[in-house]
C-alpha cells in the first residue's frame, strides 16, 4: 500500500532524524546556520559574483572585438604593432597575430564552469569571427584565440579582467566563520547533554540498586531541577525501602516465635497421625510465609558484586540436587558479571525449583551476549505452558495447575519473585519453549 504524499514525508523525515538529544540539538543549531550560509552564498553569487564577472568578460569581450575589426580593417604588420602597443597600455592585452594558424579542435573546461559559460557568452555576443578561449592553462591569465583571414589573434589577457577573483576568499571566510560557529554550538550543546546523561545513568543505576555518590545536578537551570527532583525522589524511595524492611523484619519475626512454639509443642507431643499432619500444614505455613516476605521483602540492601557465573550456577544446581532433582550446568568457567549474587541465586533457585517439580530432566546454562550482556536459561522436558498464558504465569500467587504437573508446595511466587529480580538488575525473565519439549525460563541481564 502506497502512503499519501502529506502523509509520507513526515514520516520518512521523522525516521531519519537524529534519535538521541545530543543529534537533535546540534541539527537545531547547525542547520540554520548552513541553510543561512548557502543563502548568503547564493545571493553573492546571484547580486555580486555573477553581475560582475559577466560585466568584466563582456568588457574584455569589447575590446578584443575592437582590436580584431581594427585589424581585419587594414590587415597590415604597421597596424597590427600599432594596435598590440595600444592593447598592452591601454587595455592590459597581450595581442600576437599567428600567421596561418588554426583554431584548436580541443577546449578544456575549467572545474567551476560559471565563469567560462559568461566568457562564452560575452564574446560570441561581440565577435562574429570563430573564436577558442582556455581558462584554465595559466592561473593568473586568459588565453583567447580568434579566427581571421590572415591567420590567429591570440589575446593574453589578465584574469581579473574576465571574472571576479576576489569570490573564493568570500567563500573561505564564509566556511571559517561556519567552521567556528559550528564548533562552538558543538561545545555549548555537548556540555548541557552531558549534564543530561549523567542524571540518565544516575537514574539507571538507582533502577539496579547500585549507589552513584558522586552524582550532582549540574548543568542548565531545567536540567539542575530534574536532577535535584531525581535526588529527593530517590531519598524517599530508600527511605520507603528501609521502613518496609524494617515492618517485613518486625512481621517476620512476630510470625516466627508463635510457629516456634507450636513446632516445639508439636515435637513434644505423642506420635500420631494427626500430628503427623499438623507437622505438615505448620511446615506448609512455614514456608508460604517465607515465600510472602521473599517476594515483599525483593533485593532490599544488597549491592552489585563482581562474580564467577557458573560458581553461582553450580550452587543453584547443588541446592536443586539435594531435594532429587537432576540438573546439568553449561557455562564458561570465566564468565562474569556484576549481579547481587542472593537475589540472582534466589531468582535461579525458583526457575530450577519450578523446572524440576514439572519435569525429570533441568538443563541450566549461561552465555554471554555479542552487546555485553548476560543470558541465563533454565530448561526442562515437562509439559510446558501455552504460549498465551506465558505471561498469566509472572502473575503473583498464579497457579497453571492444568498446564503443569500441580506444584501442591508453591504458592505462585517463584515467577513472579524471578522476574521481579531480573528487572532489579535493570533486565527480564521470559518464558519460551524448549528444545527439552518443555519450558524455558530465559533470563537476560545488562552489562
Amino acid at each position: 500500500m502506497k502512503l499519501a504524499p502529506a502523509r509520507f514525508w513526515p514520516r520518512f523525515l521523522k525516521q531519519r532524524l537524529p534519535k538521541s538529544l545530543w543529534g537533535r540539538a546540534l541539527l537545531i543549531i547547525v542547520l540554520p546556520v548552513a541553510l543561512m550560509q548557502v543563502a548568503v552564498t547564493w545571493a553573492f553569487f546571484d547580486a555580486h559574483w555573477e553581475t560582475t564577472t559577466a560585466r568584466l568578460s563582456d568588457d574584455l569581450a569589447g575590446d578584443i572585438a575592437w582590436v580584431t575589426r581594427a585589424y581585419e580593417d587594414d590587415p597590415k604588420p604597421v597596424i597590427m604593432r600599432g594596435l598590440a602597443e595600444r592593447a598592452e597600455k591601454v587595455m592590459n592585452l597581450s595581442v600576437v597575430l599567428q600567421p596561418g594558424q588554426k583554431l584548436p579542435t580541443s577546449r578544456r573546461w575549467a572545474p567551476f564552469r560559471l565563469g567560462d559559460r559568461t566568457l562564452h557568452h560575452a564574446l560570441t555576443d561581440h565577435l562574429e569571427e570563430p573564436f577558442w578561449f582556455d581558462t584554465t592553462r595559466y592561473p593568473a591569465s586568459i588565453d583567447i584565440r580568434v579566427q581571421t583571414p590572415q591567420g590567429v589573434l591570440r589575446f593574453i589577457a589578465p584574469r581579473e579582467r574576465a571574472f571576479a577573483t576576489r569570490g573564493h576568499i568570500f567563500i573561505l571566510w564564509l566556511g571559517v566563520a561556519t567552521v567556528l560557529l559550528t564548533a562552538v554550538a558543538i561545545l555549548f550543546i555537548r556540555n548541557q547533554v552531558r549534564a543530561i546523561e549523567r542524571l540518565a545513568s544516575a537514574a539507571e543505576a538507582f533502577g539496579r540498586g547500585a549507589e552513584v555518590p558522586e552524582f550532582k545536578p549540574y548543568g542548565a537551570k531545567e536540567v539542575r531541577q530534574a536532577a535535584s527532583a531525581f535526588l529527593d525522589m530517590r531519598e524517599r524511595i530508600q527511605r520507603h525501602l528501609e521502613q518496609r524492611t524494617a515492618l517485613l523484619a518486625s512481621v517476620s519475626h512476630d510470625l516466627r516465635t508463635p510457629l516456634t512454639r507450636l513446632k516445639l509443642e508439636l515435637a513434644l507431643a505423642e506420635p500420631s497421625a494427626r500430628i503427623d499432619e499438623m507437622k505438615r500444614d505448620l511446615a506448609e505455613m512455614e514456608h508460604m510465609i517465607d515465600e510472602y516476605l521473599a517476594f515483599a521483602r525483593g533485593q532490599a540492601g544488597e549491592g552489585l558484586e563482581r562474580i564467577e557465573v557458573r560458581g553461582l550456577l553450580e550452587g543453584v544446581a547443588e541446592g536443586a540436587r539435594r531435594t532429587g532433582a537432576a540438573v546439568e550446568v553449561a557455562a564458561e568457567p570465566e564468565l562474569e558479571a556484576d549481579v547481587r549474587p542472593n537475589g540472582l541465586k534466589r531468582a535461579l533457585s525458583n526457575l530450577v525449583m519450578n523446572a524440576a517439580a514439572h519435569g525429570r530432566r533441568v538443563e541450566l546454562a549461561a552465555r554471554a551476549l555479542p552487546s555485553g550482556g548476560l543470558e541465563i536459561t533454565v530448561d526442562d522436558d515437562g509439559p510446558g505452558i501455552p504460549p498465551e498464558r506465558y505471561e498469566e504465569a509472572f502473575k503473583p500467587f498464579s497457579r497453571l495447575d492444568e498446564a503443569r504437573n500441580q506444584n501442591t508446595k508453591g504458592v505462585g511466587l517463584g515467577l513472579a519473585i524471578a522476574r521481579d529480580v531480573a528487572r532489579g538488575h535493570g533486565g527480564d525473565v521470559t518464558l519460551e519453549r524448549s528444545e527439552l519439549g518443555g519450558l524455558r525460563a530465559v533470563v537476560r541481564l545488562p552489562q
